[in-house]
């Protein structure tokens, strides 16, 4: 019986659908591969807190690369009131204005009381100056030396930074009219006295006024044997 070869199978070929639907898989699977991979990168950049072993978000580096503004000086220090100006009066006894946060405690004290009785009449208390610094002190008198034409005639109206009453915190310039006319009657019951004939606006604290009332006033500073010390 003569040996017979069997016929071979022709080989087999992929079909073009399924080439198609294999190309399409594969680049699906290269899409999540790479939106994961950024999606990671996204997270590390914007999601991790700045620690150990961590990069800076690029944002921040940024922010810290800015220039820092320079602090204020001279008259834009002024402008701060950082010396005690107060350019457009307070109304707030609990301000931070340096001309008020820096008074004498019990002096604050006894305006706030002051100002909530006063402000129940319709009184408004507006300090023009308080606390000063000792080179804010100097420049007022400067000042004042110039506009009267000489020491003795400024020391009725400026004392020195050594002497004066405002450097230490202990003496407020009160406005307007209705408010000086108000402590004038009532001043005395919070302990807050005016202290000299000239300068209805100046008072300072005398505890003792309480009880006594406030002590007779000078003339002008200029008889404030305080100012001689």
């Amino acid at each position: 019986m003569p040996h017979t070869t069997p016929p071979q199978a022709a080989p087999h070929r992929p079909r073009p659908a399924v080439l198609v639907a294999g190309a399409i898989a594969l680049a699906a699977a290269t899409t999540v591969a790479l939106l994961g991979n950024l999606s990671a990168a996204a997270s590390s950049l914007f999601l991790t807190p700045v620690g150990a072993g961590t990069a800076q978000p690029a944002g921040e580096q940024l922010l810290d690369s800015a220039p820092l503004l320079d602090a204020p000086s001279g008259d834009q220090h002024r402008a701060l009131g950082a010396d005690g100006e107060v350019v457009d009066g307070v109304t707030d006894l609990n301000s931070e204005v340096p001309a008020v946060a820096n008074l004498d405690g019990d002096l604050r004290d006894a305006l706030r009381r002051a100002a909530i009785d006063a402000d129940a009449e319709g009184v408004t208390f507006v300090i023009n100056s308080g606390w000063r610094s000792p080179e804010y002190q100097d420049q007022l008198l400067d000042e004042a030396v110039a506009e009267y034409g000489s020491a003795e005639a400024a020391a009725a109206w400026v004392a020195t930074a050594d002497t004066s009453p405002h450097v230490r915190g202990d003496a407020v310039d009160v406005g307007h009219g209705d408010a000086t006319a108000w402590l004038s009657t009532h001043g005395a019951d919070y302990g807050l006295c005016q202290i000299y004939e000239n300068e209805p606006w100046h008072y300072e604290r005398r505890p003792e006024a309480v009880d006594h009332g406030c002590p007779a006033m000078y003339a002008d500073p200029t008889h404030d044997p305080r100012m001689h010390q």
